[in-house]
């Protein structure tokens, strides 16, 4: 296949006899006919191509509950699209045989997509599944055109990104979960191949500019001590107390064997989080009180949840229908 018929890349240079891949803070050095980390950029005559550009392997509509975004048109439909690849190796991973590309890739054109959320009523798209991030070009494109047709863009992410590039895409995402897997820079390294210090970076940057919610998902045996859990919980609460944190169980998974999340971990996870942070939630396990959202004011429950399930009838706008409080919530 020849350059002209793929995408270029965005955000890379050449360097000697290779290119030098700025996405992410990987910052591959990609020589002739290899690809970075992530697997869908490649080097082929000296140009960096973008491999899945225009290419999908999920296409569904979802819960916007899924995502997970609590507080962000609950109730609402969303249109969800993933392809494949990842900057990160997590040995945890959900969605492995989509990192390490598995699963077939179809064509798809932006312009449909937008019809197919029309189609669906649903509030927008979000690119998720797979790292929306090291599609970017993609995502770009197709969140210009979302933007265009008054409709929402989400990213479901890791966070690991470039400053240049996120701050090129930031001014059209309405909406993001980001992944906080840990406050430990070795969990990261030893894990997930990645460091910590850009994950925080991007959200910092990120709550400064869209709507954010964070999801930290309890490793047992890993990041699920009372301790790990409080410098997640700090962190959020000094970048900004109303982000929604979503605490979410681990099950066994890719390489992975050690046992669920004891629910005893996750009720603790809750009772920290709730200390310092009024919107926390927890994921993957049925735990009384850790799905309903509670006014901070009057502790009226504003949206009751149910599984992927919402009834937001407590809430007036951004507002408690109960005692007219201000919530954290774009509707």
């Amino acid at each position: 296949m020849s350059v002209t018929e793929l995408h270029p890349a965005a955000h890379w240079r050449p360097e000697g006899g290779a290119v030098r891949c700025g996405l992410c803070p990987h910052r591959c050095l990609i020589s002739e006919g290899k690809q970075g980390i992530c697997g869908v950029r490649e080097n082929r005559g000296g140009t960096l191509l973008a491999l899945t550009y225009g290419k999908v392997s999920a296409v569904q509509v979802d819960p916007i509950e899924k995502k997970p975004l609590f507080h962000f048109h609950p109730g609402k439909p969303i249109l969800s699209v993933g392809s494949v690849g990842c900057n990160f190796r997590c040995g945890f991973c959900q969605n492995y045989h989509l990192v390490e590309k598995r699963v077939p890739l179809y064509p798809v054109v932006v312009a449909d997509l937008v019809r197919a959320a029309r189609r669906e009523g649903a509030v927008g798209i979000s690119y998720t599944y797979n790292e929306p991030l090291i599609w970017f070009e993609f995502v770009v494109d197709c969140a210009r055109e979302f933007r265009k047709a008054g409709m929402v863009n989400v990213l479901v992410t890791n966070g690991y990104v470039s400053p240049e590039p996120l701050a090129e895409l930031l001014p059209l995402v309405d909406a993001m979960n980001i992944d906080l897997k840990s406050m430990n820079p070795e969990f990261y390294r030893k894990i997930c191949g990645g460091e910590l210090a850009p994950v925080l970076d991007t959200i910092r940057e990120s709550a400064k500019a869209t709507h954010v919610e964070i999801t930290t998902l309890l490793v047992t045996g890993e990041n699920d001590s009372e301790d790990s859990i409080q410098d997640v919980v700090d962190f959020v609460a000094g970048v900004d107390p109303d982000i929604p944190l979503h605490l979410s169980r681990y099950m066994p998974m890719y390489r992975f064997t050690a046992p669920p999340t004891p629910p005893a971990r996750l009720a603790a996870g809750f009772r920290i989080a709730r200390e310092r942070l009024p919107y926390v939630y927890v994921g993957n396990y049925p735990l009384e009180g850790a799905e309903d959202t509670v006014c901070p004011t009057c502790g009226a429950v504003v949206v009751r949840r149910h599984g992927y399930r919402a009834d937001p009838s407590g809430l007036a706008g951004n507002r408690c229908a109960s005692c007219s409080g201000p919530l954290r919530f774009v509707v």
